[in-house]
């Protein structure tokens, strides 16, 4: 499937603008599930600046959508009709700043940062070497793994709103609960001031070390995965929830609900879009037939499906009675 090439017009349209624009770019190859269609614009901004340009300046009906480094995504078949925006290079510097305090854009990897800040001394970010994904997600979804959250050691972030207009958030004004934040959805984020604390590199290192063994051991890391799929139910486990309804390894078309770890979707043998999310569907059924409880799903849906087809709870298979 492909869209309509509207790049030339945008371009007309916005003269100054400096970053890439591609048409019909396949997202399935800048996406950790490696499945999905395309996007009917690909935007590559240089900087912020240039992001607020072009946001200002775009039709208002076009649909915009960010994404960072696809690792918490599942793109529908049909594709992403309107702008898919990506954050590069322009969006990943990192800086040390006096006080333990590190500034980073939000292109950078997660793992990344917390590099950074063991090279600096700065404890308390080791936890993102446990994440997989950019600071633009960790900041969206409120990131977090062994005991801490975003949440715990964010100073302030900036974001630009639909409009093109930059806004400066505090801790307070990103609205923070479990994987989520409560800035608009629509709004991108740029760049992330975290507040750490004195700390020797080698012990921080020798953490992040502590936090990568237990992912390689108790998570697919080396598979096509999205991370973790649903969000944990207050009080309980979406592993332990998938997995007493009998869904470990349990298969549709291409994907597979992981062995080693129930809450990770995975795309073994060529898995479409389609696949993975009634997969995603059909566990949450069952979970509900099993347990009365409502999986809440963590990864982003983006996308139309191939016409024709459902998409959502209308993909579940039949729960066996």
């Amino acid at each position: 499937m492909s869209f309509p090439d509207i790049t030339a017009d945008l371009r007309e349209r916005m003269p100054e603008l400096r970053g890439r624009l591609a048409a019909n770019v396949v997202l399935a190859d800048i996406t950790w599930f490696r499945a999905g269609g395309p996007a009917q614009v690909l935007f590559t901004p240089a900087d912020e600046a240039d992001l607020a340009y072009f946001l200002k300046h775009k039709p208002k009906d076009l649909p915009a959508f960010v994404i960072g480094l696809g690792s918490n995504l599942l793109v529908r078949d049909g594709g992403v009709p309107g702008v898919v925006i990506r954050l590069g290079r322009g969006f990943s510097e990192i800086k040390v700043e006096p006080n333990h305090r590190l500034r980073a854009g939000t292109a950078v990897p997660d793992v990344k940062v917390a590099r950074a800040a063991a090279d600096a001394g700065i404890a308390g970010l080791a936890f993102y070497r446990g994440i997989p994904g950019s600071i633009g997600g960790a900041l969206r979804m409120n990131a977090g793994a062994h005991g801490s959250e975003t949440k715990d050691v964010l100073v302030e972030a900036r974001a630009v709103d639909p409009d093109g207009n930059i806004h400066m958030l505090t801790l307070e004004g990103m609205g923070f609960t479990y994987r989520h934040s409560g800035v608009p959805a629509n709004w991108i984020f740029t760049e992330a001031l975290y507040q750490g604390t004195p700390g020797e590199p080698a012990d921080i290192l020798r953490a992040m070390e502590e936090v990568a063994d237990y992912r390689e051991q108790n998570q697919p890391i080396k598979e096509r995965t999205g991370g973790s799929t649903f969000k944990n139910p207050p009080g309980n486990s979406a592993w332990k929830l998938i997995d007493d309804a009998g869904c470990r390894g349990f298969r549709v078309g291409g994907a597979q609900v992981s062995e080693k770890h129930c809450n990770f979707l995975i795309n073994n043998q060529s898995a479409t879009g389609e696949d993975i999310e009634r997969l995603g569907e059909t566990v949450r059924a069952r979970v509900k037939a099993n347990a009365g409880v409502t999986l809440e799903w963590e990864i982003i849906r983006l996308g139309l499906p191939k016409e024709g087809r459902p998409v959502g709870e209308a993909l579940a298979e039949a729960v066996d009675s």
